[in-house]
């Protein structure tokens, strides 16, 4: 198994195939850009929210938290269900519930419904993205790093951007028309049905067809959102009693998971795609880096509404640049793996991470703000490319699509404990404290890449 992003495998035909490599890659990432920019609009319009339902600013941080953490449950079931499904079948079905739950979040009247409606819509945000990492790992060699490059910019420019178009919807719509804006994706995916042939595949799924392990993914999911509640237990008032409840069920799903993974080689999580060299590290490893750039989305709009005395539109506005360094990162991430193994680009990836968080966290003038969430938004677009080439040859060919989806929920789960980790910490200490301690996730994530070492004489697509 190599561990740099593969580079074998060109188009046979040569050229003539590029401009629908590059048309397959902008479709792909234009379905991404509605699931993206509700990442990043809502950060800028949660002061607002929260003023308008008359909840503490901590409390918002579930608007964000909720769509990370359904997303992140939704991609390993996509994974399973792309073993009977087609990768469009699992969009259609994707954009349905995202469509769906950001109507209701945008109509909620209060905090807990518009959370309902996040979830709802993070399940299918979830979704879509696997099925579209599923397209575009399935193109060979160059092809597929070129369309994870698109879709790497797409969604990071996206995120980014979002805090300019959420900024000024909130000003000239209000903070409700903010989380309908994924009901654009209806109209989106029509424009996608041209390249419906490209995104069914060749109608073969590789891996298991038994049934969806339900006890599996019932104690990851309790395992996962039990970590997130843990970690916003302060912020939002709960209760010493419910806290401890919350721990113990965490506590006894992660030690049913455990159980389940031993006795059932293949649930929900297979014991032989968690085992195999590099795929854990790997998806450790884009979590602690989506970690730490959410966490700097999630503040850097306030922070700069503090340091300008602005509005959510002026915060939006100052974001942009940070956003468009997305699209570098994206496009150089090929020229990086042509000269260094996959580790080693997401090591610097993750360490470019780290100075962005402290950089945030240190200074607090606008400028600095801008530059720190910038660095951020080029470690997670780095990233996200790299490692998602990289995993499909961590595993065997038949569990490519499982381990996909696990790797996505490792990574997705990250986007989850950022703003919750701040959240919940800046209830306890400052705001800048908070940020550094959350400097440590994308520093975890540095170390670990420096720890694994390529093997250029291993088989593509054998075991690990």
């Amino acid at each position: 198994m190599p561990q740099t992003i593969p580079v074998v495998g060109a188009p046979s035909g040569g050229s003539n195939h590029a401009p629908d490599e590059r048309r397959l890659g902008l479709t792909l990432g234009m379905l991404v850009l509605p699931m993206y920019v509700a990442l990043g609009a809502p950060s800028v319009a949660l002061p607002a929210i929260g003023r308008a339902l008359e909840v503490p600013f901590g409390a918002t941080a579930w608007i964000l938290a909720a769509w990370s953490l359904t997303s992140a449950l939704a991609m390993p079931v996509a994974g399973r269900l792309l073993v009977r499904w087609s990768p469009f079948q699992v969009l259609v079905a994707g954009v349905m519930a995202l469509a769906a739950g950001s109507a209701l979040a945008g109509a909620g009247p209060t905090l807990s419904v518009v959370i309902i409606g996040r979830l709802i819509g993070g399940a299918g945000a979830g979704a879509t993205v696997i099925a579209v990492f599923a397209a575009a790992t399935a193109l060979p060699g160059r092809q597929r790093i070129r369309a994870l490059g698109i879709i790497a910019a797409a969604s990071a420019t996206a995120s980014g951007c979002g805090t300019l178009l959420g900024g000024a919807v909130t000003a000239w719509l209000g903070w409700r028309a903010v989380l309908a804006i994924p009901v654009l994706a209806l109209p989106l995916l029509l424009a996608a049905l041209p390249s419906r042939r490209a995104l069914s595949g060749s109608g073969e799924r590789n891996g298991s067809t038994g049934r969806l392990d339900i006890v599996g993914a019932a104690r990851l999911s309790v395992l996962a959102g039990s970590l997130i509640t843990l970690l916003q237990a302060h912020s939002v008032g709960l209760p010493a009693p419910v806290t401890l409840v919350v721990a113990a069920a965490g506590a006894l799903a992660a030690v049913g998971l455990w159980w389940r993974v031993r006795r059932t080689p293949d649930g929900f999580v297979p014991r032989r795609v968690i085992a195999s060299r590099g795929f854990l590290a790997a998806g450790l490893i884009g979590g602690t880096v989506f970690a730490g750039y959410y966490g700097v989305l999630f503040r850097a709009p306030s922070l700069i509404e503090q340091a300008t005395g602005g509005g959510p539109l002026e915060a939006g506005v100052l974001l942009v640049p940070a956003a468009a360094c997305s699209v570098l990162a994206g496009r150089l991430v090929g020229t990086l793996t042509d000269r260094f193994t996959g580790w080693q680009v997401s090591a610097g990836l993750a360490a470019l991470t780290v100075v962005g968080v402290l950089v945030v966290a240190i200074f607090t003038g606008p400028i600095p703000i801008v530059v720190g969430t910038a660095l951020t938004v080029c470690g997670f677009a780095g990233t996200q490319a790299v490692l998602v080439s990289l995993a499909p040859d961590l595993v065997a060919a038949d569990d490519r699509d499982t381990a996909q989806g696990l790797f996505n929920f490792m990574t997705a789960l990250g986007g989850g404990i950022g703003p919750a980790a701040v959240a919940g910490l800046s209830g306890i200490v400052s705001v800048p404290v908070a940020l550094a301690v959350l400097a440590a996730l994308p520093l975890a994530g540095l170390v670990l890449s420096l720890t694994r070492r390529p093997e250029p004489d291993a088989t593509r697509g054998s075991p690990r």
